[in-house]
């Protein structure tokens, strides 16, 4: 019994050192408590200087949401006899209604009123409502009483005007801007475009080059086609193929620079150029051949 008694008090008993030890132990306890009493350990991140532009162009960003979020689509007036499979898409139409329209323009026809291009293509009440007042038909659809080039019914000499004029072929050569403008679909900068196209090619030697033309669709195409033709070849300024610099080739509608240097080099390997070579040239744009020989000598 007294060994054990003498064993547990051997337990408790330290030397000086370790009861220093001790105390400073449970100090160190107490003071670290303390401070995470007192102390606010929360995070404070430090921001780079890349983290801080971003920072300074958050308010942009958001205002530029909430601008996309609030962006309609602007909607300006437009002929629906012309309107594009994509815009027609974008206004709401359904792939079928139009299928229907394309198929009505094929037959060369035209809608004249929004019941009219309702009745053809088939949509809905509902988005006919709202696409309808944007529809901008020609004047002399809107305006039975006066025709496009502002002749009025009551005018004796308007009937024989829209008779004979509208319907008498032209050189498309020889047609001005006001003859251009009575075929139905070309406004005042279609009409533009094609007269500057004739003034680069210096003068049309075939109806297949108005397919250049920017802005031409198939049914202003079949018009032109009815109305204007090539009744006699324009007298225009030839290109000599086996002369001219690869400069003077440059300046040619159809020939760009790499094409005027291959025309050149082929030239310096094989002599002289004949009709018959130019489909060996590279790069030559042989689907045109037979305008292009047109503009050449040889």
């Amino acid at each position: 019994m007294s060994e054990n008694s003498n064993s547990f008090k051997t337990i408790f008993q330290y030397s000086k050192n370790q009861k220093k030890g001790i105390l400073i132990f449970f100090s160190m306890i107490i003071i670290v408590q303390i401070c995470y009493y007192f102390t606010d350990f929360s995070l404070v991140k430090s921001s780079s200087a890349q983290q801080k532009k971003w920072l300074s162009l958050q308010s942009s960003l958001d205002s530029l949401k909430l601008e996309k979020q609030q962006y309609t689509t602007t909607i300006y007036p437009f002929n629906p006899n012309f309107i594009s499979d994509f815009k027609a898409y974008k206004l709401g139409m359904k792939t079928e209604e139009i299928d229907k329209l394309l198929a009505f323009r094929k037959l060369g026809k035209f809608a004249n009123s929004a019941k009219e291009f309702q009745q053809v293509t088939g949509i809905s009440d509902s988005l006919l409502n709202i696409i309808s007042p944007y529809f901008k038909f020609p004047d002399w659809v809107t305006n039975p009483s006066q025709n496009s080039n502002g002749f009025q019914k009551s005018n004796p000499n308007w009937k024989n005007y829209t008779k004979k004029e509208a319907l008498r072929v032209i050189d498309i050569n020889l047609a001005t801007k006001e003859d251009l403008m009575k075929v139905y679909g070309i406004g005042d900068g279609i009409s533009d475009r094609i007269l500057t196209q004739k003034q680069v090619y210096g003068g049309f030697v075939s109806m297949e080059q108005l397919n250049d033309v920017w802005g031409l669709s198939p049914e202003v195409l079949t018009n032109l086609n009815t109305y204007f033709k090539i009744i006699q070849l324009p007298i225009i300024k030839k290109i000599n193929i086996n002369n001219a610099s690869i400069k003077e080739l440059g300046q040619f509608a159809y020939f760009h620079y790499p094409i005027s240097k291959n025309i050149v080099t082929y030239r310096s390997m094989n002599g002289d150029i004949k009709i018959e070579d130019l489909a060996n040239i590279k790069d030559f744009p042989v689907d045109k051949i037979k305008i292009i020989v047109l503009y050449l000598e040889f």
